[in-house]
């Protein structure tokens, strides 16, 4: 369990850098976008991300 966590953990660090490493303006633009958001808003995709996250976990895990 642990070496699935740590690979999970592994492959979200390689996505979360692929914005900056290729447009770095457009990640600017992203984050300042981000910061213009409100509380709930940004809850939102939070929530909306995990729950993704979770729908393909058990899409492709099982």
């Amino acid at each position: 369990m642990g070496d699935v966590l740590l690979g999970a953990f592994a492959l979200m660090l390689v996505f979360e850098g692929l914005l900056p490493f290729i447009s770095p303006v457009l990640w600017r633009q992203v984050f300042e976008r981000a910061v213009r958001m409100t509380d709930g808003q940004i809850r939102f995709l939070g929530l909306s991300s995990m729950l993704l996250g979770v729908v393909l976990a058990l899409l492709f895990l099982h």
